[in-house]
């Protein structure tokens, strides 16, 4: 009896994974994250978070609905953009600052492409930058380490990065470590941003290329800076335990839409992050450069993509 044989086109191994096992296993990962940002700043933590992802999730649906799309909102992409866009967000930060960024960076980062895959941009950190623009003040109000962000009077500390750009102060580290510091929500805890990367990692959901050449190019560049004059610039290990690197090199250099797919694109676009990130920080007007420094890198993925990718068998260069 013969058999009968398959031709059709690739992928031709499968797997039991798909986009929203993929999706949830972000959201579980973003919980350690989640959780520490509710402990170290209250409930207020977690309405900013719930607000983002209603809205996130409200404003995907609406979209899909108006392009004459079936809806999808059930795989978790929507709802990641939330928590993450919520994680880069002061905790005093206006709820209607909040769904405003949500409403762009989903229908402007996101469904203005196409949707899910076809977005240049990373849409947190899109959304994120719209906001920078339109409420500069009160995106860079802090809050108090286990204060009332309710109370206006309580947001007055400044980030790490912050201290040490602006006042020559230094935050301590161990306090940045384990997230009892003053920043945005996803800027507290290194600790559980770790535990979160590293359960992506071990899932095989992201390249340890693109954190790692992230994470190594800011503490190697910033160092550089560090050993000229280490009295006016921060050692590479400050650089990399406050602000938002961590959260930046685990949850959004590694975004699989927005980042290279090519082995010599995935160093270059982390090199090329993590540069920009230590220039913007050292002499640029912020103190913090992991929101523009991705971006930027993202304008350029595709060009990556098509300088680096790997000539095929039998083509000729």
């Amino acid at each position: 009896m013969s058999e009968r044989i398959v031709v059709s086109s690739s992928p031709h191994i499968l797997t039991e994974e798909d986009v929203p096992r993929i999706m949830h296993a972000v959201i579980m990962a973003l919980l350690p994250v989640c959780m520490v940002s509710i402990y170290v700043f209250g409930i207020r933590a977690l309405v900013l978070i719930v607000t983002c992802v209603v809205a996130c999730v409200a404003t995907e649906y609406l979209c899909q609905r108006v392009a004459g799309k079936k809806p999808s909102v059930y795989d978790g992409s929507a709802a990641i953009t939330g928590i993450l866009l919520a994680l880069t967000l002061p905790p005093a930060f206006p709820l209607t600052g909040a769904i405003l960024g949500s409403v762009f960076a989903i229908a402007i980062g996101k469904q203005v492409f196409g949707g899910l895959g076809y977005n240049i941009f990373n849409p947190a950190l899109l959304g994120r930058a719209f906001l920078q623009a339109a409420y500069p003040v009160l995106i860079t109000i802090w809050t108090d380490p286990f204060g009332n962000p309710w109370s206006v009077e309580t947001v007055t500390s400044a980030t790490p990065l912050a201290l040490a750009k602006f006042e020559g102060k230094m935050a301590p580290y161990w306090d940045m470590f384990l997230g009892s510091v003053s920043g945005s929500l996803g800027e507290t805890s290194v600790l559980a941003i770790i535990i979160g990367g590293l359960y992506l990692r071990y899932k095989g959901y992201i390249n340890w290329k693109l954190p790692l050449g992230y994470l190594a190019t800011v503490a190697i560049f910033g160092g550089i800076f560090w050993l000229v004059n280490p009295g006016k610039y921060p050692d590479p290990l400050y650089h990399l335990l406050s602000g938002g690197a961590m959260l930046g090199a685990w949850f959004m250099v590694t975004d699989m839409v927005t980042s290279p797919t090519t082995p010599k694109g995935q160093w270059i676009f982390a090199i090329g992050a993590g540069m920009i990130t230590i220039i913007i920080r050292l002499f640029g007007g912020l103190p913090e450069g992991v929101m523009y420094s991705i971006l930027l890198m993202n304008s350029i993925t595709p060009l990556l993509n098509r300088w680096t990718r790997p000539q095929m068998f039998g083509e000729k260069s």
